[in-house]
């Protein structure tokens, strides 16, 4: 347990939890030494220079952009991430299972201490700890700005994916590290089984089993939207007939036939034609609940997903 935590925060959020935090923050100011920072870059030099000086444990208040960007800081380095869900997702704080709607109790973790160590993967040498997007989720991240994210929330995102789905999609050849080729026109690859929330995209995933998670979709438009949706429901995205197709591998390698955007932990890196996704040199220590309790949205679809289906005879 520390006596202060050096805790990286971003002090502009005006939304009702980041105003909710702020106040958290002054409110405990004895527990942490505050460092607001001015932008991801400027979190990321915060969390490096804390790594250099040695400190045991930086958190990072916020949501995943500013997650994100202390990782990149801390990568490489023996100190711990420490996490105070403050953003609209927080999906890796959902993933390890943290009290996300309580900071007193995301607090408490962190004095518990438990480390945890995750496996971190890189996108064209960008470090992310829960998902990377080539094609249309970076796409729909790109072309959603963020005055349309203040006025109408996860509603703007899905106003630019209408728009995008309408679009020629590239084609993207995907190979895998022991061989394997897959072709495509999007590609998802997930470190965590979580994406967007609570959604489980990615059923086979662990972030401790040095392996990266990929969905390579096959077709663009109405069939994309609709493989996505049914295999959310029945929790196999990839089952049956379906247009998407699963891969687990140590390190990808995607080339495109053009220029196309992609993001890691839903932060926009740009657009390129070869990506390479691969482990980090190390792996993350993250401060973590010891015994994580699931969501109450995860745990009714696995539900859901498990009753037993009746057959047309029956």
């Amino acid at each position: 347990m520390a006596e202060r935590y050096p805790i990286i925060f971003n002090p502009h959020a005006r939304s009702q939890r980041g105003r909710r935090t702020l106040r958290f923050l002054m409110t405990h100011a004895k527990r942490f030494a505050l460092y607001a920072s001015k932008s991801a870059e400027d979190a990321k030099e915060l969390a490096a220079m804390f790594a250099e000086r040695g400190e045991p444990i930086v958190v990072a208040a916020g949501g995943d952009g500013t997650l994100n960007a202390v990782v990149q800081g801390l990568a490489g380095s023996p100190t711990a991430l420490g996490v105070l869900p403050a953003g609209t997702m927080n999906v890796f704080a959902r993933e390890l299972g943290f009290p996300h709607t309580s900071l007193r109790k995301s607090l408490d973790v962190l004095d518990a201490g438990y480390v945890k160590e995750v496996d971190l993967y890189e996108v064209n040498g960008h470090a992310f700890v829960q998902m990377a997007g080539i094609g249309l989720d970076a796409q729909v991240i790109e072309e959603t700005d963020a005055e349309a994210k203040k006025m109408f929330g996860p509603m703007a995102y899905l106003t630019a994916a209408v728009r995008v789905l309408g679009e020629k999609p590239p084609k993207m050849r995907v190979t895998c590290d022991d061989g394997r080729m897959q072709e495509g026109v999007c590609v998802l690859a997930g470190n965590g089984s979580l994406y967007g929330g609570q959604l489980k995209l990615f059923r086979k995933a662990d972030n401790c089993d040095e392996m990266l998670d990929a969905l390579v979709f096959t077709e663009a438009g109405y069939k994309l939207v609709l493989d996505s949706v049914k295999g959310l429901a029945t929790g196999a995205i990839d089952a049956g007939n379906s247009s998407v197709n699963y891969l687990q591998a140590r390190s990808f390698r995607i080339e495109c036939d053009r220029d196309v955007p992609m993001e890691a932990d839903g932060e926009f890196l740009g657009r390129v034609s070869e990506v390479t996704l691969e482990p980090a040199k190390r792996k993350l220590r993250v401060i973590a609940p010891e015994n994580p309790k699931e969501g109450i949205f995860a745990s009714v679809l696995k539900t859901l997903v498990n009753l037993p289906r009746r057959h047309a005879d029956d």
